[in-house]
């Protein structure tokens, strides 16, 4: 019975579960050879920001319907990919979960890893026939998750999701990837509602509003507070560190590193509202005040920023969004 595993393709849990896994695969590859904030700041990923009415933990990876959310990213790369995903109530799911099992190992056997939502994302990096399984990381441990053939797909949460990457890619010039980065960025923050018809949690410009509710009311999930707010001071220096090394090519941009300079000046006294009790880190209540101003401030430094994005975009052609196919648009069920 034929086996195999990426020995050398390490995931490590570092930005969004999505990009870590994405640069694990795509570095084992060699198809992308930069920094990780770098990937996540091309792919749009860093701009994404959504916050659950009651901080939930499931507000990191509720950035919208992730095959629409994903899609565009890897677009951007000028990478080819396949993706499947959906509910695993539907009765049609056992035919879709065959049918990736099968180009799972294809894609493993041509070298390349496979993202796996757990949750949350992780990393495919091997199979045994004989034993019938996959071997999958979290980024957190050393040790691979067992997940059976006949347990693809299958978890705690009613979703599935799967994504190969093909081994060819097209050469995007770096301007024309960082101009449809600031593009995405824009949308997402437009964008207050990325799982409607839901409206218990928020994106963009709206989740500040959310997040800053919820510590105002004290009526919160302790410990999803503090992962939302882990991911979002990441995702922030990500983005610093992005917008550092654009600096240069539009005059804009220099603006708008400037103002996230300001944002990454004030997070370790955002941090510091995060306290380590017995039970584990929380807010600290006694600093949630000091920590809203702060977050209020970095919401209005967000708005400018996404503001001086638009300038930048106005001059240049956007073809993808001023032109409408002749089937028109649609928004995912």
């Amino acid at each position: 019975m034929p086996s195999m595993l990426l020995e050398r393709l390490t995931m490590k849990r570092e930005s969004k579960s999505y990009i870590d896994s994405l640069h694990a695969i795509l570095t084992d590859a060699h198809l992308f050879d930069g920094p990780k904030y770098r990937l996540s700041g091309l792919t749009g990923m860093a701009f994404k920001f959504t916050v659950h009415e009651r901080l939930l933990p499931l507000s990191v990876t509720a950035y919208g319907q992730w095959t629409a959310e994903h899609k565009p990213a890897i677009d951007n790369l000028g990478l080819f990919t396949v993706m499947d995903a959906g509910r695993t109530r539907h009765p049609t799911f056992r035919h879709y979960q065959q049918d990736a099992v099968n180009w799972v190992k294809g894609s493993l056997e041509q070298g390349i890893g496979v993202i796996y939502w757990l949750p949350e994302f992780g990393v495919i990096s091997g199979y045994d026939d004989e034993d019938r399984v996959f071997f999958v990381q979290d980024g957190r441990s050393t040790e691979p998750q067992i997940v059976l053939y006949d347990n693809f797909g299958i978890n705690f949460t009613e979703f599935w999701y799967c994504q190969i990457l093909g081994d060819k890619k097209v050469d995007i010039p770096y301007e024309a990837m960082l101009l449809e980065s600031l593009r995405l960025a824009i949308s997402d923050w437009d964008t207050p509602y990325k799982t409607l018809p839901n409206k218990d949690i928020a994106s963009g410009k709206l989740a500040y509003d959310f997040l800053i509710s919820a510590l105002n009311k004290g009526d919160y999930d302790e410990g999803g507070a503090v992962y939302i707010l882990d991911s979002y001071f990441h995702s922030r220096k990500e983005i610093n560190a992005y917008l550092h090394e654009a600096c240069g090519i539009w005059p804009k941009l220099d603006d708008a590193s400037a103002c996230y300079d300001q944002l990454a000046e004030a997070i370790p006294d955002m941090k510091s509202c995060i306290a380590t009790t017995k039970e584990g880190r929380k807010i600290n209540r006694a600093q949630c005040s000091n920590l809203i101003k702060r977050l209020a401030e970095a919401q209005l430094l967000e708005d400018q920023v996404v503001g001086l994005f638009r300038e930048v975009s106005r001059t240049y052609p956007d073809l993808k969004r001023s032109i409408v196919p002749r089937w028109g648009t649609h928004t995912p069920k």
